[in-house]
């Protein structure tokens, strides 16, 4: 198949030769791959049907697929055009919760619309319990009969009160958008969408020193709006738009009985939640670029205000507690924000490029302080305190480069500094300089080598400790986000690609090493191993093979004191992955069958060591998760335009977890009774794919 950019590099040999160049031949066979002038109709539509052979909310996570049995399912795309005008559409999973529909057209260079809609289901657990009634409003209700207990052991209507309660959520999202160019220039563009989230969280509740983990239902609300101008030269564009979000939380607190027994008043407790808000931005941006040096210059400019004016729940609903009233009814909270950034490309030579970048963004918290009553878990007046407007200043300078020092060698390298300043933070001001450098050397057209290392230093102005005693913390901690920190890390890649060859090979291996040298208290260090090799190989024109191997290991020690003194107990954590995936595809030439597997192994390990002076050495239980998962794809050609399909996928996890424990398994929280997850499983989809319009359609 000759592509038409062949034909334009014969172009200039035809009118030095034409008898050489067009003698004898046949070009009736010739196709335009590139030609946008498509017309009339197309479309492929399937129907089928999915099998699942058990309950498993991993499995279906994301899918919809997350209970055992079968499932009808309906899917296709198709398109239209004529005269320059085009209408496309597309159908998938019209049967599972993971259902999308998408219609897009217009008239090209003139106008164009798109129309979509999509759900997500988000599932986390299907072997949750709860002993609450009432459960999908904010009110949780304990069951009739139900005798209170200072620990989970005396709840001796725990058993029999006990019912499911999935822990899971559906979203549904849809978008509605266009554009209109006014002038051959000049674009205008227009776009909304609405999120629609609801479903079951785990959320806490605590009394005192008991705690409950409660299903509260949850029903979110987003809208988002972005419009907007773009005017574009053949050397520069530019933009001006408009971001708006409005978040709704239609369930906005919790009120729930608590299971243990309570001080007096306080055996009904209440908690709000995220409160509603809303968030305004205008952007402006630009690129431009000039022949002189080959340089780009593109810059942003954006400011936004965040808004947040839900009325308050009182201090406590706890009668015999007076707190006082309010200082105001709702917070009337304004988040100002700025961000600016600007990035210059430039060539000064033929074999070098520089690059500059600048950004700051600065979050301005223009929230008023009040003082407000402390009540404590709805036992405890603990007086007056002041809340706290958290805002930042965040500046990052910028400069690289690349330069080829020979036919076949590249040297690169750069540098970048960044300030952040924070208000009623232990560290005000934090520094980062980081630096690094890149050698890519390519010595035979197959081979590539490219090594990569650099360091990156963290550094304080000082660490506040009288914010931190304020905060009850010990005054020798260091928090890891905050502490200074120096890193160093390397990195080789290697790619081979030989061309009389039916193989490729790469890869690829990562150290990092974190040294928080300046902490006694808080994370230490950290290390980080990574490998992986990728190879691929070419049985024949119509079949090939791959083979993944990769490992990751991470290792983290931190220290911490009992008696709010010097270090007297540590920690190491040590995680490890593995990964190894295989597979195939066959394809034959006569193009009736295709024919794919593939197979993917993973499993997890964490190792928790700790060695204290009260204690002495000892570890938690390991934690352990391996996934295998296998997944065979065909499709067979029984005419042009009619095809069958086949999926078959199966999946068997295990997860060992010493958090996720029974409802009654710790005295002072009752839990919902999450299991580790442990399944084996398989899925079947078939189905019948028919296309009509247009040439044949073409296996997936």
């Amino acid at each position: 198949m000759l592509k038409l950019k062949t034909a334009v590099v014969l172009a200039p040999f035809a009118l030095l030769s034409p008898a050489v160049c067009f003698a004898d031949v046949d070009t009736s066979a010739w196709l335009c791959e590139s030609c946008p002038f498509e017309s009339g109709y197309r479309g492929d539509v399937e129907a089928g049907a999915i099998y699942v052979s058990d309950d498993a909310a991993r499995f279906g996570n994301a899918t919809g697929l997350d209970e055992e049995g079968a499932y009808a399912n309906l899917e296709g795309d198709g398109s239209y055009a004529k005269d320059g005008y085009r209408l496309d559409w597309s159908l998938d999973n019209l049967g599972l919760d993971s259902r999308a529909l998408q219609i897009s057209g217009g008239l090209q260079g003139k106008f164009g619309f798109d129309i979509a809609y999509k759900e997500m289901p988000y599932r986390l657990f299907d072997s949750t319990q709860t002993i609450y009634d009432s459960v999908g409003s904010n009110s949780l209700t304990l069951p009739g009969g139900w005798v209170p207990a200072s620990s989970t052991s005396g709840f001796t209507a725990l058993e029999s009160s006990l019912h499911p309660q999935n822990i899971g959520s559906d979203r549904q999202i849809f978008d509605l958008g266009g554009h209109w160019f006014a002038t051959e220039r000049l674009r205008v563009f227009a776009d909304f969408q609405r999120q629609n989230r609801d479903g079951y969280k785990i959320s806490s509740g605590a009394s005192f020193t008991q705690a409950t983990l409660l299903p509260r239902w949850f029903d979110y609300e987003t809208d988002q709006i972005d419009a907007g101008a773009q005017y574009a030269t053949d050397t520069a564009n530019f933009g001006l738009a408009y971001h708006g979000s409005f978040f709704t939380n239609n369930n906005n607190s919790v009120r729930w009985e608590t299971p243990f027994l309570s001080a007096p008043g306080a055996d009904v407790l209440q908690k709000s939640v995220a409160p509603s808000n809303d968030f305004h931005q205008i952007l402006l941006n630009g690129m431009l670029r000039t022949s002189a040096w080959d340089t780009v210059l593109a810059f942003s400019i954006a400011n936004g205000r965040g808004e947040q004016n839900e009325a308050f729940l009182p201090y406590t609903i706890n009668p015999n507690i007076t707190a006082g009233a309010l200082p105001v009814a709702s917070l009337d909270a304004q988040v100002d924000t700025s961000n600016y950034a600007l990035t210059i490309s430039s060539r000064p030579f033929p074999k070098g490029r520089v690059h500059f970048s600048y950004r700051y963004d600065d979050r301005n918290n223009k929230t008023l302080q009040s003082d407000w009553n402390r009540v404590i878990v709805d036992i405890i007046d603990a007086g007056a305190e002041q809340n706290t407007p958290y805002s930042f200043e965040r500046s990052k300078l910028g400069l690289s480069g690349d330069l080829t020092v020979w036919k076949d060698i590249v040297v690169s390298g750069g540098y970048e500094h960044k300030v952040l300043n924070r208000d009623y933070q232990e560290v005000a001001e934090q520094t980062t300089d980081a630096g690094w450098g890149q050698v890519r050397w390519s010595p035979l057209n197959w081979l590539e080598l490219r090594a990569k290392g650099g360091t990156e230093e963290r550094d304080i102005d000082r660490y506040n400790e009288t914010v931190a005693a304020d905060l009850g913390q010990n005054p020798l901690m260091r928090k890891y986000n905050l502490a200074y920190r120096f890193r160093a890390y390397g990195e080789l890649t290697v790619s081979v690609a030989p061309s009389t060859s039916n193989w490729s090979l790469g890869l690829t291996t990562m150290l990092a090493d974190d040294a928080y040298d300046k902490s006694q208290l808080g994370m230490r260090s950290g290390d980080e191993f990574r490998a992986t090799a990728d190879l691929s190989f070419k049985i024949s024109d119509n079949a090939s093979a791959y083979l993944m191997i990769g490992q990751e290991e991470m290792e983290a020690q931190q220290s911490g004191s009992e008696l709010s003194a010097s270090a007297d107990w540590s920690a190491i954590n040590t995680d490890t992955f593995n990964h190894y995936g295989i597979g195939a595809r066959w394809k034959p030439a006569d193009g009736k069958f295709d024919f794919r597997f593939d197979y993917n192994r993973g499993d997890g390990e964490t190792k928790i060591n700790i060695d204290s002076q009260s204690g002495g050495a000892s570890a938690l239980p390991d934690l352990q998760s391996t996934l295998d998962s296998v997944r065979i794809e065909g499709g067979y050609r029984f005419t042009e335009r009619l095809y069958g399909t086949l999926d078959l996928r199966m999946e068997r996890f295990e997860l060992s977890n010493w958090a996720l424990v029974g409802p009654d398994t710790l005295p002072t929280i009752l839990t919902l009774g999450a299991q580790p997850y442990d399944y084996d499983l398989w899925a079947i989809g078939v189905g019948i794919r028919y296309g009509f319009g247009g040439e044949k359609p073409a296996l997936n």
